[in-house]
């Protein structure tokens, strides 16, 4: 008899369902630790914040607290003070974090040159960092003080230029600059590190000065951490609070009062609450509306 060769059987593929929901389950009990807090202390507030924004709430014991529709939004079209309020958070926003960019990234580069005691710069150029808002704040207030300061004392001048409503704007917006080159310089810098020698050894090869290589290999290189840097640097300044809280309280006259110390003010200065909300919503859909047009711009410039 002739043995009949048989192939060995295939096994049988492994259900997917079973094991896909298996998985499923195993990633939401490894993300719940990490996703409760952010609702709970993110998400929550948020929700809450929205819905407060349409109502008429107030502080005070035996305040009742009723829907109001869009009256807080109508209130915001005719309130000078809240566009005033917007058009110097808006030009602190945009001047900080151009000007923090343009001396984050020449200190970054500077940092990232073979120097002597790089590592001591380095470090001090992380100090402003590792100092608390309230800190930077009163230092400054020395800094600027018209009698005493360090800024008169070398200009020699005797200008108050935390009272002045021409220079205190100018004044708080460099200490803004300063108060945040650290993280940017950071990040920058870390850019700059992973950029291929080889480019630059290339580009002087082809006879490529300084100038052109930085504008064309280290800009290019660095266009998606600029991207993100600038724009996280534009969210944080636009809503900074405690130092020029801490170093003019919004003053004099209102012309240094942001976004954000206007819906303090609001809410916890005159107690309504339900107007500093509607301040709150308003101020997320403008910086997401003006953030959603910058990215969208790189985005078709780098297509």
């Amino acid at each position: 008899m002739t043995a009949v060769a048989t192939r060995p059987a295939t096994p049988a593929p492994p259900r997917r369902g079973a094991g896909g929901s298996r998985q499923r389950r195993e990633m939401w009990v490894l993300m719940l630790p990490a996703l409760v807090p952010v609702l709970i202390f993110s998400v929550g507030p948020l929700l809450y914040g929205i819905a407060l924004a349409f109502t008429d709430a107030e502080s005070g014991r035996n305040s009742v607290t009723s829907f109001a529709g869009l009256d807080n939004f109508v209130a915001l079209l005719s309130d000078d003070d809240f566009w005033q309020s917007m058009q110097v958070g808006l030009t602190w926003a945009f001047s900080v974090t151009v000007l923090q960019f343009l001396a984050s990234l020449g200190l970054a580069l500077l940092l990232n040159e073979r120097l002597r005691l790089r590592g001591l710069a380095r470090v001090l150029a992380l100090v402003p960092w590792a100092m608390p808002p309230v800190v930077i704040g009163l230092m400054w207030r020395l800094v600027y003080h018209p009698d005493a300061g360090i800024v008169n004392s070398t200009l020699g001048t005797d200008i108050n230029w935390l009272a002045d409503f021409a220079w205190a704007l100018p004044a708080v917006i460099v200490m803004g600059v300063w108060s945040g080159m650290p993280q940017t310089t950071v990040v920058l810098l870390a850019g700059l590190q992973n950029v291929p020698k080889e480019l630059y050894e290339a580009g002087a090869m082809d006879g490529a000065g300084t100038w052109r290589r930085f504008r064309s290999i280290t800009l290019p290189q660095l266009r998606p951490i600029i991207v993100a840097i600038t724009s996280l640097d534009f969210v944080w300044n636009f809503n900074q609070f405690s130092l020029v809280y801490v170093l003019t309280q919004g003053g004099p006259g209102g012309r240094t009062r942001l976004p954000m110390l206007f819906a303090y003010e609001e809410a916890f200065r005159y107690g309504f609450f339900g107007y500093a909300a509607a301040l709150g919503v308003v101020m997320v859909i403008i910086v997401l509306a003006l953030l959603g047009a910058y990215l969208w711009r790189q985005l078709r410039e780098a297509a």
